[in-house]
């Protein structure tokens, strides 16, 4: 798998799942690796210095990736091979003791965004090119205090069977990955972060997933070798899902 002097986006990349996403773009070749992150301007410049070190030219991109002028700093960034939409945030808390601009704001950076993202990129992204957006298992099975953050996860994934055929005759491949629990900094939001991390090693292969199982899939669902993957959620979770419980 190669991606030799390939461009890429990658949102929510300066750490985590994302990170580990642009670095695999590195790794494989990308020549441009962009990066969108909401805070921390240390952990996004960490990044950039270990793409450079890996041959990519970082691009960071800071700010809510709702905003307008995020989506215009996109449209600046030419033409696309991949654009993953990994950021995400949301409330965590039982339904009924959430408000409605906790539902707004959840929803618009998880699944708005990504058709935000869209719009600008879509118009210059080469035939042959790749969306992915990371979703959860939030989206189809019930997590305690997860309702509006999994909602926004299943509409994410719902807009990329929509994207898949809108995009098809463009040659533009859209497809989502659901990782299982992966221990990263975006557990320390939940109360229950250790009996998640215990249920989450509960599987066939016996172990967590890590960052890297699923940046491993993203990168092959933007490889050539996806050709005919569309509109698709790969679960990447260790068969955690498929017992009935």
């Amino acid at each position: 798998m190669s991606f030799d002097g390939a461009s890429v986006l990658v949102t929510g990349g300066s750490r985590g799942i994302g990170k580990a996403i642009a670095l695999r773009f590195a790794r494989l070749g990308a020549a441009k690796v962009a990066i969108g992150y909401l805070r921390s301007d240390s952990a996004a410049e960490a990044t950039a210095e270990e793409l450079r070190a890996l041959g990519a030219e970082p691009t960071l991109i800071r700010g809510n990736v709702t905003a307008d002028r995020v989506a215009a700093e996109v449209a600046a960034l030419g033409p696309l091979d991949a654009l993953i939409h990994n950021a995400a945030t949301g409330v965590i808390r039982p339904a009924l003791e959430t408000e409605d601009k906790h539902w707004d704001w959840t929803h618009s950076a998880n699944a708005r965004a990504l058709l935000s993202l869209a719009r600008v990129a879509v118009p210059s992204m080469p035939a042959g090119a790749s969306i992915v957006g990371v979703s959860s298992l939030g989206s189809s099975r019930v997590l305690e205090n997860y309702a509006l953050v999994g909602t926004s996860k299943a509409a994410l994934e719902s807009l990329v069977r929509y994207l898949a055929i809108e995009l098809g005759p463009r040659g533009i491949r859209v497809n989502a990955v659901s990782g299982g629990v992966v221990d990263t900094g975006a557990l320390e939001h939940f109360p229950n972060r250790e009996a998640m991390l215990e249920l989450g090693a509960r599987n066939a292969a016996g172990r967590l997933v890590s960052v890297d199982d699923v940046a491993g899939v993203v990168t092959f669902l933007c490889s050539p070798e996806a050709e005919m993957i569309r509109g698709q959620t790969i679960v990447v979770d260790g068969g955690w899902s498929l017992p009935a419980r």
